[in-house]
């Protein structure tokens, strides 16, 4: 059996300083072998910097996703030209797109792959079919990297985007589970075929805040509907995600379980 735990959305420094706090914790109390997170908020609450992904990485992430905030912070890209393969971007952007939208990694306990998709219902910028992408891709992982085990973030807007995401690739990939919303989900299941699915993950930030950002901003804008600034709200933070228990020889999933932790301030100086 492999277990792997994925953590959602990670929103700004609350949420990385967190998420390396607690990701020994997690490992250990369920015997985590591979560890990924969406990472596309991390910097101040929008995109990714390469040293703050590489500091997420040092921390024990072995594989960071992102979405449609992934080009928000413009260092990236030149930086994922360079193929640091650790940090996904959509697979389903065009061609030539700098970065990968897969990756395969050697565990003592098989090939594991993780891919990332991007919906397209009230999402910018609108990409690729994921659907047909997403579909080949798994295949190619199967046959040609010899993956058995395939974990895959479907960042989308739409409930039903995600859920038809998963029934699409039900018996082909291990998980498929959601980012985005920033708001966990209570549908864990593993569908017919032995995927195992979530339609949103949640995310690893602020917990007073509205989806991670300050709640004051947020309604002065739905008042007003005049632009606004919205910046990273403070502690605590609610650090979700899932954990999947996958047969390491079918590529099946066992077991799909929520997780929820809630982090104050003061337990990164109790520690």
């Amino acid at each position: 059996m492999l277990t792997i735990l994925f953590v959602g959305d990670i929103v700004g420094e609350p949420g990385r300083k967190a998420f390396m706090h607690m990701l020994p914790e997690l490992k250990h109390e369920f015997g985590v072998d591979v560890t990924i997170a969406n990472a596309e908020n991390a910097a101040a609450g929008r995109g990714l910097t390469p040293k703050l992904a590489q500091e997420l990485l040092s921390a024990g992430a072995d594989v960071l996703t992102t979405g449609d905030h992934v080009w928000d912070q413009p260092e990236l890209a030149p930086w994922l030209q360079l193929g640091d393969a650790k940090v996904l971007r959509p697979l389903n952007y065009p061609e030539g797109t700098p970065g990968n939208g897969s990756i395969v990694l050697d565990t003592p306990k098989g090939r594991v792959a993780v891919m990332q998709l991007q919906g397209r219902s009230f999402i910018q910028p609108p990409l690729e079919n994921p659907f047909q992408l997403g579909e080949s891709e798994a295949i190619r992982l199967r046959e040609e990297e010899k993956a058995n085990i395939i974990f895959v973030d479907i960042h989308a807007e739409t409930t039903s985007e995600k859920v038809s995401t998963g029934y699409n690739l039900d018996g082909l990939v291990s998980a498929v589970i959601g980012t985005h919303t920033h708001v966990q989900t209570a549908d864990e299941i593993i569908l017919e075929q032995g995927t195992a699915y979530l339609t949103d993950a949640g995310m690893c930030g602020p917990s007073i805040g509205v989806l991670g950002r300050e709640r004051e901003s947020i309604i002065k804008r739905f008042r007003t509907s005049m632009p606004a600034k919205f910046p990273v709200a403070g502690w605590p933070v609610r650090l979700c995600g899932a954990v999947i228990r996958v047969d390491e020889q079918t590529g099946k999933a066992l077991d799909i379980v929520r997780i929820q932790r809630m982090v104050e301030k003061s337990d990164l100086h109790a520690s």
